[in-house]
């Protein structure tokens, strides 16, 4: 596991290395995002625990490391949202993560998102329509490398009736 780990932080300082190069030769540097957020409105019970849904979908070909990674080396992904008026949130829920290896290391197994997930907020919100904004906090990478953690803004909005 160790080798792993340390393999996939030593691709991600080359991945930061790389686009520092594209600065300094004057290159244009693209960054990707890697996760998309669907923001759909959503409509939950007024004054009643419910459920918030957030949903994410990772780029084809990549998998970002779940909330809890099973390496301290690796970035989790993490959801914070800005405390919101009428609104008491507690602690985001999180998906399971699936297993996955590197070809260079398949003895050791990360715990990952591919595709999408859905991160959960319980909430407690006064009846009238709320906003919550937030940041996705990730680290993506791909069969072969790791790349420089990506924060990706949230937007919930929700209707408590």
């Amino acid at each position: 596991m160790r080798l792993g780990v340390a393999l996939a932080a030593l691709m991600l300082g080359a991945g930061t290395l790389m686009a520092q190069m594209g600065n300094l030769n004057g290159a244009r540097v693209v960054t990707r995002s890697y996760v998309t957020y669907d923001a759909e409105p959503q409509v939950i019970q007024a004054g009643k625990r419910s459920m918030l849904e957030m949903r994410f979908q990772v780029a084809n070909g990549y998998h970002v490391n779940s909330h809890t990674p099973k390496s301290e080396l690796l970035i989790p992904t993490n959801v914070t949202l800005q405390a919101a008026a009428g609104v008491k949130a507690e602690a985001a829920e999180y998906p399971a993560g699936t297993e996955f290896s590197f070809s260079f290391s398949p003895k050791d197994k990360l715990d990952v998102y591919e595709g999408g997930f859905t991160v959960k907020l319980p909430v407690v919100a006064a009846a009238g329509m709320h906003e919550m904004d937030g940041t996705l906090r990730y680290q993506a990478c791909d069969h072969a490398a790791c790349y420089p953690p990506k924060s990706l803004p949230v937007h919930v909005l929700f209707t408590a009736k």
